[in-house]
């Protein structure tokens, strides 16, 4: 834009009548080009831009779904019939809502009663754990040596019912653990399993937990395939299952369930990706209490990787290594450039390009219907090759249609329109990438694998505004990685992950994902 906010206010009926002829054509010519950027901007639509399907105004998706008309405006321009004022009560300020209340730190008074779980579920089963051996002189350890129970717990878990019919049933077990004695005169113990501390980890990952992992892989799918808050999970646990559990406890298990799945995800998944042949990658923003970091998401036929970070070329880097080698779709962000093997998604260039074409400036629309044949003349000589190799190269054949585009950007690099010297900077800069589907007819066109992949998580974002802390963000990326792997696979991730979990409280390592469903 030409003319600032700053400068709109100043201008007015006297303002005008003071300018010489030149100085009035100056101010009309800014005028009339702030006003076709403006018209451009309203005319954007999914079809002509990178804005989503779901910025359509619901009229304008009704429209496209039957070809009806929106309803008229004076079907719902009525006007309610106003009611009497009421007497409004005055509002507490801040200082009238803390007036009484003792100072000092906030929380729990010391003496004070403290909270715990107060629901009183039955106990359906018990489940007795003795030591195995001696911890002093390791002699194997049996019923007939003397034994007590020194603690228990209750666990809380989703199982198949009795009967063998479908469905999950709710079951609490009681677990008791006993300390045996050995003949050498040590009494040894039997603990629930744990997986040692990190550093990097705040959640623990133990048997000691009132969720069991079934249950825990329930309240993931809960989460993050179905977009629940923590609220919302809590309240349909509640009214399904009859089983009451606190925000806190459902944070937990989630986070737990993010560092159990971790190894799967730096051993396997990021292996597949780097070692892949033909990758898709895209990024879109995300934000963590606020600040602005951007979610990447690497997808394959049998894998999904995503991980949240900065816009930067470390990032890529950091997910691809020192060493791929292999072809990677993308869309026109600088950091991927550094790669050899490079597609570019032709659909990105046409929404540009149908974007000039339906604009007012006539460099734009020229630009944009050239581009426009130019990929429409590739795109169908790229399906006609995959049907019947053509004797020649496609690279040759089309040669001088290329070379004419290439003319056309190189003389509109310093073009005064700003989104048509932007498109011929963006042709001339990935330029081969564009073309190699001439020379690789087998590749693919589009992007559309990584933007599929990240739908679903940008609908999360829209509902849930993010993450809140770097730990949850961790949780959130590995997590997704492994539903959308499993996924691809063919199989369902929750089985997986409640087995994950199961091993990982042992302390024992993560079973393998499972191989691909053919």
């Amino acid at each position: 834009m030409h003319l600032s906010d700053h400068d709109l206010r100043q201008l007015d009926e006297a303002y005008l009548a003071k300018l010489t002829p030149e100085q009035a054509r100056a101010l009309l010519s800014k005028a009339l080009e702030d006003l076709k950027a403006a018209r451009e901007r309203l005319g954007q639509n999914p079809s002509n831009s990178s804005r989503p399907p779901s910025t359509r105004a619901p009229w304008e998706q009704a429209e496209e779904r039957d070809g009806e008309d929106a309803p008229a405006a004076s079907a719902q321009g009525e006007v309610e019939p106003q009611t009497e004022p009421t007497e409004e009560k005055p509002q507490k300020t801040r200082q009238d809502k803390g007036a009484g209340k003792p100072a000092g730190r906030p929380g729990r008074r010391k003496g004070a009663p403290g909270h715990s779980r107060t629901q009183q579920l039955p106990v359906d089963a018990e489940q007795s754990h003795a030591p195995h051996c001696c911890a002093i002189c390791g002699r194997l350890l049996d019923a007939s040596h003397e034994r007590r129970a020194h603690n228990a717990r209750y666990e809380l878990e989703l199982v198949p019912p009795a009967s063998g019919g479908a469905g999950l049933v709710l079951r609490q077990t009681k677990h008791i653990y006993f300390e045996s004695l050995c003949p050498c005169g040590h009494w040894s113990r039997a603990l629930p399993g744990c997986c040692d501390e990190e550093a990097a980890w705040t959640v623990a990952l133990s048997e000691w937990h009132l969720a069991g992992p079934t249950l825990v892989a329930f309240i993931c799918a809960l989460t993050q395939r179905m977009r629940l808050s923590r609220a919302k999970v809590r309240e349909f646990l509640s009214d399904w299952l009859g089983l009451s559990l606190s925000t806190a406890l459902i944070n937990q298990c989630v986070h737990e369930a993010g560092r159990a799945v971790e190894p799967v995800v730096e051993r396997e998944i990021l292996a597949t990706v780097r070692n892949v042949e033909l990758l898709y990658a895209d990024e879109t923003s995300w934000k963590e209490h606020g600040q602005l970091l951007w979610l990447w998401v690497f997808t394959c036929a049998t894998a999904t990787l995503f991980i949240v970070g900065r816009r930067t070329r470390e990032m890529v880097q950091r997910v691809l290594g020192e060493g791929f080698r292999n072809w990677l779709m993308s869309d026109g962000y600088w950091a991927y450039r550094e790669l050899d093997q490079r597609l570019r998604c032709l659909p990105h260039v046409i929404r540009k390009a149908r974007g000039l074409e339906e604009g007012f400036d006539s460099q734009a629309r020229e630009l944009g219907r050239h581009v426009l044949d130019v990929i429409a003349t590739v795109m169908q000589a790229v399906y006609d090759a995959r049907g019947a190799p053509p004797d020649t190269g496609l690279r040759a054949r089309h040669a001088p249609l290329l070379n004419g585009l290439l003319e056309h950007c190189l003389g509109l690099v310093d073009c005064r329109h700003e989104k048509t010297r932007a498109l011929a900077r963006e042709l001339l800069n990935d330029w081969d990438t564009f073309w190699v589907v001439l020379d690789h007819p087998e590749l693919p066109l589009s992007n559309n694998e990584a933007e599929r992949a990240l739908r679903h998580w940008v609908i999360a974002r829209r509902i849930g505004m993010g993450t809140r802390t770097p730990q949850g963000t961790r949780v959130f990326a590995l997590l997704a990685s492994v539903i959308e792997t499993c996924r691809k696979r063919g199989i369902s991730p929750w089985p997986y992950l409640a087995e994950v979990i199961r091993q990982r409280r042992k302390g024992l390592p993560a079973p393998p994902l499972p191989m691909p469903v053919i």
